[in-house]
């Protein structure tokens, strides 16, 4: 299997476990405060891959632990946002949609960083706005506090993904996730200590929906996504991430109660479509071969 081909795999997998965790994150903080649901789950998911990663972790230097520290800072005011707009959101498919603006946003923001894209990035960037439109903006739509937001978030998820990316090319996958994710955790955890009442006399159906973000949402979807990004550059990674948001508006179909329109429906052939346009030249090297 090529390179890329096993990039492709990997990121794929990894916007069906983010995807899940939209359901999951929602599902708890029903009965957990929002910056206490994130601590706990980030802590949970840093200490079990530090664990497994361990001796990784104890041979980086100092330049190594910045590197992945600085990766973590981003990542948490990024998620301190998130889950801001997911507590106030009405409805997850604005909120998948406002997100993930963020690696629609990479190619253009890692100009900043001397990145160089392919003209079929930039091509595909038109498709995949429109596609997550389709997908979300076909219901009134205001720009509020929670919106407000996920634009805030999407902004410093793009600036983590150019690092990140950055990163993953010189350090273990494992050390750098677990990391960041401790980092997050911390960040959050110092939030919510001083702006939230703890109350741990949640039912037992909390407590499962939050070891689900922990352990498949965040553990195991990280550690995948930072391989993946290991092996392509971020404005191709980027592209592929945007699938995230059409799995998770088939999830809130399904489990939410969410309606889908045709309208949705045609923005999940959209982003497909600029999929096939950002790998234009391997689409065309394949219907060469067929």
């Amino acid at each position: 299997m090529s390179t890329h081909r096993k990039a492709d795999l990997l990121l794929l997998l990894t916007t069906l476990l983010a995807a899940a965790g939209w359901i999951f994150s929602r599902e708890a903080i029903q009965g957990l405060a929002p910056m206490l649901f994130m601590a706990l789950r980030f802590l949970i998911a840093g200490s079990v891959l530090a664990v497994i990663g361990w001796p990784a972790m104890r041979a980086f230097t100092a330049p190594q632990w910045k590197s992945a520290g600085l990766v973590g800072i981003f990542f948490g005011i990024a998620m301190t946002f998130w889950i801001l707009g997911l507590d106030l959101a009405t409805h997850v498919g604005v909120g998948a949609f406002l997100t993930s603006l963020g690696v629609v946003m990479v190619p253009l923001v890692g100009l900043l960083f001397g990145e160089r894209a392919r003209p079929s990035v930039f091509l595909s960037i038109p498709f995949v706005v429109a596609g997550l439109a389709c997908l979300s903006l076909d219901h009134e739509f205001h720009i509020g506090l929670a919106e407000v937001f996920f634009l805030l978030s999407a902004l410093f998820i793009a600036l983590m993904f150019i690092l990140n990316s950055r990163a993953a090319a010189r350090l273990p996958a494992l050390p750098l996730t677990a990391i960041p994710l401790l980092v997050t955790g911390l960040m959050t955890g110092t939030l919510s200590a001083f702006t939230e009442e703890w109350n741990f006399s949640q039912p037992s159906a909390i407590w499962g929906w939050l070891l689900a973000s922990a352990l498949i949402a965040t553990s195991l979807r990280f550690l995948i996504q930072t391989r993946g990004q290991s092996l392509a550059p971020p404005s191709h990674t980027a592209i592929i991430m945007t699938l995230e948001p059409v799995w998770t508006a088939l999830l809130a179909v399904l489990w939410l109660g969410e309606t889908m329109t045709a309208l949705q429906f045609s923005g999940c052939a959209l982003i497909f479509f600029a999929m096939l346009v950002n790998r234009w030249p391997a689409v065309r090297a394949w219907i060469k071969l067929h």
